[in-house]
């Protein structure tokens, strides 16, 4: 389980983080703001998406876990979204969505 997020919704938290460094004078030089959805997303999902808004198949094969790698990681959003009243605006299927649009506009340039 990892917490994906679409790649504007990353470039709009910057956005609203240089807006907010702009407005509060005040502001800490130095903060420290996990951007993510909080919520974990499995690999089979990603998988099963992709498939669905694309149309197409995925070749891939399971294989064990790698050493290290923890069960579940995700994002704590309540300081970004205290800080910067910013939360992220892209589901899943969006994401699949954009990442497809993007890789069929690569083939056909």
């Amino acid at each position: 389980m990892r917490d994906y997020i679409h790649v504007c919704d990353i470039a709009e938290a910057h956005i609203s983080a240089l807006k907010y460094l702009d407005k509060e004078k005040n502001a800490p030089q130095f903060s420290i703001l996990n951007l993510g959805t909080g919520n974990g997303i499995s690999v089979m999902e990603m998988i099963n998406t992709f498939e669905k808004v694309s149309g197409a198949k995925l070749n891939y094969r399971i294989g064990p876990r790698r050493p290290g790698d923890v069960v579940a990681i995700y994002s704590d959003m309540t300081l970004v979204q205290k800080t910067l009243g910013w939360t992220p605006k892209h589901n899943l299927d969006e994401m699949m969505s954009s990442a497809w649009k993007w890789e069929q506009n690569l083939k056909n340039n």
